[in-house]
């Protein structure tokens, strides 16, 4: 089977389940006071909604040894405030590649097909949260030449 990035659907739940859990372990570890060390950011039927939802595309990268990566995305539309321009963004909520699986160019593939997706949308840009203290995320969005929106910053109490 030749390598290709499809859209989620429900046979890739247990596969995208476990990269989840793989992103809670990461955050945990950046962030223990926000992140618990076990549990789910979605059950599994807010997960097959997302799935089927449009505006909200999950994309999986398969090859012969099954899923290795997903990019869960939103389509967001700025309103017209004020202030701001009405424009569409891409906002991807996860980047996931199984960590046996790292260094292989997945998580590229992945951002590069979102990014075209962006673009087939008519999507203004992308934007994305890294948090701090995740230095392999935040290099790799530097290297696909992503830069910095704005800061978000925390005085914890």
């Amino acid at each position: 089977m030749e390598s290709k990035i499809r859209p989620a659907k429900p046979s890739d739940l247990e596969a995208v389940n476990s990269l989840l859990r793989e992103v809670l372990r990461v955050h945990h570890e950046i962030r223990p006071d926000l992140f618990r060390k076990e549990g789910k950011k979605y059950n599994d039927s807010e997960l097959l909604a997302i799935f089927g939802n449009p505006s909200s595309p999950v994309f999986v990268y398969e090859d012969e040894s099954g899923v290795a990566g997903y990019i869960f995305c939103e389509l967001r539309q700025n309103a017209n405030s004020g202030s701001l321009n009405p424009i569409k963004t891409l906002y991807i909520d996860d980047l996931c590649v199984s960590p046996s699986r790292r260094g292989k160019g997945i998580a590229k593939a992945l951002y590069r097909h979102a990014e075209s997706f962006a673009r087939e949308k008519g999507c203004h840009n992308i934007t994305l949260h890294v948090w701090e203290g995740n230095s392999a995320a935040r290099s790799f969005y530097d290297g696909v030449g992503m830069k910095p929106q704005y800061t978000s910053m925390e005085t914890v109490l």
